[in-house]
């Protein structure tokens, strides 16, 4: 039986994709795991490993494809001692059985045939099956309350249209498959009938708060002198940065406090490790950066104030159990965040090294998902542009982040005289739905202890 491989959901967020390579050809033999993609994302180029083993029947859709669909039709592979030629077309037919890397949603309608198969696809256009479905053959199972449902694609579509539900059909394809067969004979006699579902009570208009809409494209453009200006499209990452961000200043209510840390100390205990450090290779094995430095401190304080390591839902309270500092980094087009794991525990030479890592794939788009996705915190350092300060905006499910400025030479009081120290201004915003404002001091106290006395980093 033909196999069908889909556009893989590289993370949670992922809409679309560029399917930039194909490292297998048609004919070609396979086995799971083997590497048979390069698919390009907002953040990362990733490779797409085969799930099933088999021949590559078709090629959908062709090497540097862009905007492909999440779920969308890609390839086709035929099983072993099947006709690679028979399957594709089988395969497109629609009925045949599939699988998928990604979850699947439901079939969307078919371009009309003057169009390209991978202009359908870069459209969403080419059917897919909207769940999970299992490994090839593997026996029908019951279709009791949370388990999966085995039907095709068109069967799905079908029972869609007509307001049937599958889970009270019984299916006489392969392994108790529902087909399209199935569904015609429960619409003739008139069984599994979906309930009608329940119509959420309608808001009341003073409960809903007007939203502005952003202004249309020409009412833009007509602010400015024709030709005086030229558009560039936006591309994925700038589309989903701006996603982002717009869901966080709309969803959280952000509340910000300053402190200024003296780094003379810091600064001094760097050089000492720095000059220190064992060489291999004519090479130190580490070079600590005050921004190491920063994210350990962060970790640390947040470790000893452990109510502010958290991250908001509407049920529950999530209460962390070790820091994951996620580290903005600068790349072409936007920015991207890899997260230092347990940072807490960490020494500041393992801190350094990994960050170097991340921070190098971050800007070949190399990272891969598990490396920036997630976190329990941020730091957000511009000191190395000459910025003094500024507030950063918090990237959900964070409930923190840590904006930090450069450190200049400013004059300071001490012992009630006037005395020049090297300063540095840090913001750290948070949530405020739970992280108050009492809460997000004495996080930046913890932190500014860290920072004034960085021998404690150490111990």
């Amino acid at each position: 039986m033909p196999i069908k491989i889909t556009m893989p959901a590289l993370s949670p967020t992922m809409e679309e994709g560029n399917l930039s390579k194909w490292l297998v050809k048609e004919g070609d033999s396979i086995s799971a795991g083997d590497v048979i993609a390069e698919i390009e994302t907002d953040k990362a180029t990733m490779e797409v490993e085969a799930v099933d083993e088999g021949t590559v029947a078709k090629i959908v859709v062709p090497a540097g494809t862009e905007g492909v669909a999440v779920n969308a039709l890609i390839a086709i592979l035929a099983e072993e001692g099947e006709d690679a030629a028979e399957a594709a077309k089988a395969a497109e037919g629609g009925d045949a059985p599939s699988t998928s890397e990604a979850p699947k949603e439901e079939p969307k309608a078919e371009k009309p045939a003057s169009e390209s198969t991978g202009d359908k696809v870069a459209k969403g256009g080419i059917p897919s099956s909207d769940t999970p479905v299992p490994e090839p053959k593997a026996p029908a199972v019951p279709k009791a309350d949370g388990e999966r449902i085995f039907a095709s694609p068109l069967a799905r579509r079908l029972a869609k249209e007509a307001g049937l539900d599958l889970t009270a059909l019984s299916g006489s394809g392969p392994h108790g498959r529902i087909v399209k067969r199935d569904i015609e004979k429960a619409q003739s006699e008139g069984v599994g009938k979906a309930a009608p579902a329940a119509k959420p009570e309608a808001a009341k208009a003073e409960d809903v708060a007007p939203i502005a809409k952003p202004a249309s494209d020409d009412a833009v453009l007509k602010l400015f002198e024709e030709g005086s200006y030229e558009l560039v499209p936006h591309d994925g990452m700038r589309k989903t940065i701006a996603k982002r961000l717009v869901e966080s200043k709309q969803t959280i209510p952000h509340f910000y406090v300053t402190v200024d840390c003296e780094l003379d100390a810091l600064l001094a205990l760097r050089s000492q490790l720095n000059k220190a450090a064992p060489v291999k290779d004519d090479k130190p094995v580490y070079k600590l950066s005050v921004n190491d430095m920063v994210i350990k401190a962060m970790a640390l304080a947040l470790r000893d104030v452990p109510t502010a390591n958290v991250s908001w839902t509407e049920s529950n309270m999530v209460v962390h159990k070790h820091v994951d500092v996620g580290v903005a980094v600068s790349i072409p087009g936007g920015l991207i965040t890899p997260i230092i794991r347990k940072a807490e525990e960490k020494p500041l030479s393992v801190i350094s090294n990994e960050m170097k890592d991340l921070g190098k794939r971050a800007k070949e788009k190399k990272l891969k998902p598990a490396e920036y996705q997630g976190g329990t915190t941020a730091v957000s350092n511009m000191g190395m542009m000459g910025v003094k300060d500024f507030a950063a905006v918090v990237n959900p499910p964070h409930a923190s982040i840590l904006a930090v400025g450069a450190g200049e030479k400013r004059p300071v009081v001490k012992n009630d005289e006037l005395t020049i120290a090297t300063v540095m201004s840090v913001t750290l915003s948070t949530d405020h739905r739970c992280v108050d404002g009492a809460l997000a001091a004495e996080v930046l106290a913890a932190f500014k202890g860290y920072i004034e006395s960085p021998m404690s980093m150490l111990v």
